[in-house]
């Protein structure tokens, strides 16, 4: 799932949808601009067509702006309360409909929180700088044939062309490279 923008954190949809349940025309206009292309997605996703989706969106925040006065902060994220009523209204239209999902019902998710802790950001940074410490230490051509292969998706044939070596060489960098950075990265070189 794709996550808010970063000006509408989860303290900012929680405060409009307070504001919702108090009958504040604009926290709700606000609201429906910050969270309705996560919701569509949802609704999108479970009804398999546009139009129903569109007309389930609607439906979803008919609800909201109805129910808005019951969400309890406390009891979980905002996103996550939204995107169970937008997933239980697709649900439900899907059912009066007498249609088949297009997945099953249980394989869809419930929408999470998606922002990553701020001690996860920092563990993710930390990996990141020894991963790139890792790959300087490879050879020149160990390190170009990885990033080519790996970031810039080429397979091992376009690369040896591209490098202008035989196929056996470029495979052999990418091999070697790949030992030497498990072996940087589990602490032993």
């Amino acid at each position: 799932m794709s996550r808010l923008p970063d000006s509408t954190g989860r303290e900012e949809l929680v405060r409009l949808l307070v504001a919702t349940g108090q009958a504040d025309r604009g926290a709700f206009a606000s609201l429906y601009v910050a969270t309705s292309a996560k919701l569509f997605g949802i609704c999108l996703r479970i009804c398999g067509e546009r139009q129903a989706a569109e007309d389930v969106l609607q439906e979803v925040y008919a609800t909201v702006w109805r129910r808005a006065d019951g969400y309890e902060p406390g009891r979980g994220s905002p996103i996550a309360w939204l995107g169970a009523i937008a997933r239980n209204r697709a649900i439900d239209r899907r059912r009066a409909l007498g249609l088949r999902p297009a997945a099953s019902i249980e394989a869809v998710a419930e929408p999470v929180d998606e922002a990553p802790l701020a001690s996860d950001l920092l563990l993710m940074a930390e990996e990141e700088r020894r991963l790139l410490a890792c790959i300087d230490q490879l050879t020149t051509d160990q390190r170009g044939a990885i990033r080519t292969a790996f970031f810039d998706g080429l397979t091992y044939a376009e690369l040896a062309v591209r490098s202008g070596v035989p196929l056996g060489t470029a495979k052999s960098w990418i091999r070697r490279g790949l030992i030497s950075l498990r072996g940087c990265l589990d602490g032993d070189a």
